[in-house]
């Protein structure tokens, strides 16, 4: 039987927002992300790509369509499950029904009962190999941080999951976001994340931020094995931190989003929390699963944890595996 676990909102964006060549959601077994809403509130609106879990009585039916045992991720979601154990449910004392001599026509029982994202959990965690994760929060959570990721569309056909536009990923949740430089051209993308500057690691330039030396960093280094990023680290960490400060949301950004814009990535946690290369690594390889900067970056990040911290503690293995 698999495991019971939390999905922080933070997750399921990224998962929502994974890709190889194309977004991932165009692989049938990678996720399955169920709603257990009323079919009025589903109607009205759902996560993408999201479907409706029906019940016949008080008993779940698993879609057909799914083979859950082989799905990546399944996530499942109510309306705002924030517990893995029990919720409140009010109930009419008996008093109230028969006419009690209190005269208080408020008095409720309260029974412990599991929330509906939960008991589907429960019943899914029988038929998956993966854990089954429940979405915190659930729908009114997420679609608070994430409106944007809110329909009203039921089938998705394999030439639309094709041209889904992902959006980047999230490191740290609602201030430091990865991409590539086509999401860094996108206004749209820069409306909904309310992306506020930009560390652009590419030899291209964007529309957004031009001359603008207090919202824009831009260092123009190739993609090779030869260039060099640590002279460059502590102006990134700097110029980050202060935006971090005052709230705005950075993207940091190279052409294709998996080499130097990841290492930048890496360089500015391992400062922020004074943690090793290979902690900060494993942090943004779990939020963004296509994460490769070359072996020359790699060793530069392995100088840049000495400085950090004054002792080499990672070696080129704990990054390139």
């Amino acid at each position: 039987m698999a495991d019971l676990v939390f999905c922080e909102p933070t997750k399921l964006y990224n998962i929502l927002n994974q890709v190889t060549k194309l977004s991932r959601l165009t692989e049938p077994n990678y996720l399955c992300l169920l709603d257990v809403r009323s079919k009025w509130e589903y109607d009205e609106s759902h996560v993408i790509t999201a479907i409706r879990v029906k019940k016949k009585g008080d008993q779940y039916l698993i879609p057909e369509s799914v083979d859950m045992e082989c799905v990546k991720y399944c996530v499942v979601y109510d309306n705002n499950t924030s517990s893995l154990e029990m919720g409140m449910r009010g109930n009419h004392s008996h008093e109230d029904e028969e006419g009690g001599d209190d005269g208080d026509d408020n008095t409720q029982d309260y029974d412990l009962v599991p929330g509906p994202a939960v008991v589907c959990g429960r019943l899914l965690t029988h038929l998956t190999r993966d854990p089954v994760h429940i979405l915190r929060g659930g729908y009114e959570r997420f679609t608070a941080l994430y409106h944007f990721f809110r329909t009203q569309k039921i089938i998705w056909m394999p030439q639309e999951l094709d041209a889904f536009q992902p959006y980047p990923i999230e490191i740290i949740p609602g201030k430091v976001f990865l991409g590539n430089l086509s999401q860094a051209c996108n206004p749209t993308i820069h409306k909904d994340l309310k992306i506020k500057a930009h560390v652009n690691i590419s030899m291209a330039s964007t529309p957004f931020f031009i001359g603008n030396a207090d919202k824009l960093l831009h260092i123009q280094i190739e993609d090779s094995v030869e260039a060099n990023l640590t002279p460059f680290f502590r102006r990134i960490c700097h110029f980050m931190d202060i935006h971090l400060e005052l709230g705005s949301v950075v993207l940091v950004f190279s052409t294709r989003g998996i080499s130097r814009s990841c290492a930048a990535v890496v360089a500015f946690l391992m400062h922020r929390n004074e943690e090793t290369a290979k902690k900060s690594w494993t942090h943004v390889k779990m939020c963004k699963n296509d994460v490769r900067p070359n072996r020359g970056l790699v060793t530069q990040l392995l100088d840049w944890e000495k400085i950090v911290l004054g002792v080499s503690v990672s070696n080129v293995l704990d990054l390139l595996s």
